[in-house]
């Protein structure tokens, strides 16, 4: 079992679990507790999309341990963000940048759905995906699509090519957990962002409010984190695999590791997790800890009857990174979007 050591004075030396202890958010100020990070045995690699010239990277993060969520006393915070608990990831690789208008257009832009597009339980070819039907306005808002990332794409929409590019690819992509998504923005850090508490430095890292212009701009320009992982925080927002739920984390074990935890997608539309923050976001919003839920919101614009399954007409700040699993566990294996144009 992994103990945490405690740095600071008033408090027990080593803790774990928590509870036992009677530790509290309030007992844990940032830096306190030290993150296990495995050696990592895997190794970063390019993949090529099948039938393309398009390629990207994906980076290796190792496995390990860490606490989820922010303490009471994190500038920013927000009730959703805590309790703080303990959680255990396993190795994975997560694309070095978001997902670019190159990569998806691959997959949509030459061959766009229809509504009567029917889907196999299996497909064997890639061509057998569902994709999205045309787009209601500039999919692109002006921002540009050569090498910028992709944007207004709801979650069924990255879901959906994260199922085309593993059948493509023969490698089982998908979105990453809310926990993975923390721990690789973490790399191994107890701070608000993985370079420390101080947001003057974000500018270095991210496309964000200040310093945006208001509009994305192409992947992979700013520093990259400890791990290797570009615009984590900024640029465009990330969607997670997971439902968002706001007492999420008081459902979670605080005496014990949770391995993996998932919130399962459901056939409901709304709401799901995004996360790092946007172009359009103050720095508490790109935090490492901080998170958002979708809403209707999000398409409070789309005149069509019924409102599009695939894109986002109040969304220009939302988009999405890929990940695969080293070993998947058992709860993701095989997983897939359960939207219908009937959801809600």
């Amino acid at each position: 079992m992994r103990r945490w050591t405690k740095q600071t004075a008033g408090c027990t030396a080593l803790f774990f679990p928590l509870l036992a202890l009677g530790l509290s958010d309030a007992c844990a100020p940032k830096g306190a507790f030290v993150p296990r990070v495995d050696p990592a045995k895997h190794a970063k690699y390019a993949e090529k999309i099948p039938g393309s010239k398009v390629s990207f990277d994906m980076v290796a993060i190792p496995g390990g341990t860490y606490l989820r969520g922010s303490p009471k006393g994190e500038k920013g915070r927000k009730d959703d963000e805590g309790p703080l608990h303990p959680v255990a990831i396993r190795p994975f690789w997560m694309g070095k940048c978001e997902v670019t208008w190159d990569e998806f257009d691959v997959w949509w832009r030459g061959r766009p759905g229809s509504k009567d597009d029917k889907e196999p339980e299996k497909p064997k070819d890639a061509d057998a995906v569902t994709r999205p039907t045309p787009a209601y306005a500039d999919e692109t808002f002006d921002m540009g699509r050569e090498g910028f990332p992709l944007i207004s794409v709801t979650q069924h929409t990255a879901m959906q090519y994260c199922r085309w590019l593993s059948v493509k690819t023969g490698k089982a992509y998908r979105l990453p957990t809310e926990a993975e998504w923390e721990w690789a923005a973490r790399a191994g850090t107890t701070t608000a962002y993985f370079f420390g508490d101080d947001p003057k430095k974000l500018g270095e890292y991210a496309w964000y409010a200040e310093n945006s212009e208001d509009k994305t701009h192409k992947v992979g320009l700013k520093k990259a984190s400890p791990w290797g992982l570009h615009d984590v925080y900024g640029n465009v927002a990330e969607w997670c695999v997971d439902h968002y739920k706001k007492d999420t984390y008081s459902t979670l074990a605080l005496d014990k590791l949770n391995a993996g935890p998932v919130v399962l997608p459901t056939e409901m539309r709304f709401s799901h997790v995004i996360r790092g923050g946007s172009w359009l976001d103050e720095p508490p919003q790109c935090r490492s800890a901080s998170r958002r839920g979708s809403d209707k919101g999000l398409i409070r614009l789309d005149p069509q009857r019924p409102q599009s399954i695939w894109w986002l007409t109040s969304a220009e700040h939302v988009g999405f990174r890929v990940v695969r699993a080293v070993e998947e566990q058992d709860n993701l294996k095989g997983l897939r979007s359960k939207v219908t144009r009937a959801s809600r």
